[in-house]
């Protein structure tokens, strides 16, 4: 079942909840005249994704796929969102999509430097690089400049079913997913490196109004300030 919630205008969370792994995997679409999907999901959730999709656009107009770094939740089904809409392209910085979409992805894909924004009719995306954080060389996020939108991707990971949208800090919630995490398989899911404090502030800077998180709950409140705590929590518990 895929829960369809709005978290700003015109910004859908399209998201399934896995309860093998007491976790949420969210999905973000965004309704424009050029329509963007944050997450392809994993190829066995794109037919229950796409159906969802379905009830809020025509998935043969969306033209713009982007998402954090080559992982099977962020942009394993890429290739089926591509066979369903023939405009649609992905969106990824130098390193993943010379290193990782020049060959898995069966159209080109558009490479943003730096900076570089582009706009889908009222909304504009800036690109920014974050090396390793969450993980992977060829990590970035986008930032929606209109309503003031972080797609963070795996920061702010949380566990549980969990609502679509928050204003009470999430880092209670992420300490405690984080320090599970440690005692586990899955110990070094986000390390901390000395890049950590600069790229976190990088991103408080651009003032954001939402966090789109990708399992947990989204928040909207002083998005800054959790963006520096959080740097705190990582420092604490993953260095």
């Amino acid at each position: 079942m895929v829960s369809v919630d709005e978290i700003a205008p015109d910004v859908f969370r399209l998201c399934v909840f896995v309860p093998e792994f007491n976790l949420q995997f969210a999905h973000f679409l965004v309704r424009d005249d050029e329509p963007l999907l944050y997450h392809t999901g994993m190829r066995r959730m794109f037919p229950l994704i796409r159906e969802a999709a379905a009830t809020l656009i025509d998935v043969k107009k969306l033209r713009w796929i982007g998402y954090s770094h080559f992982e099977v939740d962020e942009c394993g089904a890429l290739n089926d969102w591509l066979g369903v809409a023939p405009r649609a392209q992905a969106v990824a910085g130098f390193v993943g999509a010379m290193v990782n979409l020049s060959d898995f992805s069966d159209r080109p894909a558009r490479m943003l430097q730096p900076g570089e924004v582009f706009t889908t009719g009222k909304r504009r995306y800036r690109y920014v690089p974050t090396p390793h954080l969450p993980h992977g060389w060829d990590a970035g996020v986008l930032f929606e400049e209109t309503d003031g939108i972080v797609f963070c991707s795996d920061l702010f990971h949380h566990e549980g079913d969990n609502p679509a949208l928050t204003n009470d800090d999430l880092l209670g919630k992420v300490r405690a997913t984080l320090r599970a995490y440690q005692s586990g398989p899955l110990m070094n899911y986000i390390p901390y490196h000395t890049r950590v404090p600069a790229l976190l502030n990088e991103l408080a800077a651009l003032k954001p109004r939402t966090l789109a998180v990708m399992h947990g709950s989204s928040f909207r409140g002083d998005c800054a300030k959790a963006l520096i705590d959080l740097d705190g929590a990582l420092k604490e518990i993953m260095s």
